[in-house]
C-alpha cells in the first residue's frame, strides 16, 4: 500500500505524512509540482527523524506517477465522492490518493482513479487536515487488508 499526494502545498502537511508513512510502513509518493520547495525545513520539522526510515518517491507530473502504478489500483479520497471508506473493500497493493490542500486534483486525474470514496464527516463543515485524512484512511485500507504493523 502507498500514499499519493497530488501537488501537495503545504511543508508540514508532507511531513506529517511522511512520519505517517514511517511509523505504518507505508511508502509515499509526491507528485509535483508542490507548493513549496522539497528543502523546506517545514517539512523535516514535522518528520522529524522518521524521514530516514520512508520511503519518498517524487514524480514530475501524473503521467510519470501513472506509470509507476503497475497494476495496483488508484483510490481517490474525495468529499465529492458519494462511497464511504467504511463501504469500500481496499486490496493490499492499494495506492491512497489525496489531492492538494486548497483545489483536491483536477478531473482528468479524478476520471483515471479506479475509485473514488470519502471519509464521512459532519455535512456542516468542508475538509479535513490533509495529514489527518490520509491517517484515517490509511488506518482504516490497512486494518481491512491486515497490514496494521505490530
Amino acid at each position: 500500500m502507498r500514499i499519493a499526494l497530488f501537488e501537495p502545498e503545504i511543508a508540514g502537511n508532507v511531513g506529517a505524512v511522511m512520519r505517517l508513512g514511517a511509523c505504518m510502513g507505508t511508502a509515499v509518493d509526491l507528485i509535483e509540482p508542490m507548493g513549496f520547495a522539497w528543502d523546506d525545513r517545514r517539512v523535516r520539522r514535522a518528520a522529524m527523524d522518521y524521514i530516514d526510515h520512508v520511503s519518498v518517491t517524487r514524480h514530475s507530473g501524473v503521467s510519470p506517477f501513472h506509470a509507476s502504478l503497475g497494476q495496483s489500483r488508484l483510490i481517490l479520497f474525495t468529499t465529492k465522492a458519494s462511497q464511504s471508506i467504511y463501504d469500500f473493500a481496499f486490496e493490499p497493493d492499494d495506492v491512497l490518493l489525496f489531492g492538494k490542500e486548497s483545489a483536491g486534483v483536477p478531473d482528468t486525474v479524478a476520471q483515471s482513479c479506479h475509485a473514488r470514496v470519502r471519509i464521512p464527516m459532519r455535512a456542516e463543515v468542508r475538509s479535513m487536515n490533509l495529514a489527518s485524512s490520509a491517517a484515517l484512511a490509511l488506518g482504516e485500507a490497512l486494518r481491512q487488508t491486515g497490514g496494521l504493523p505490530g
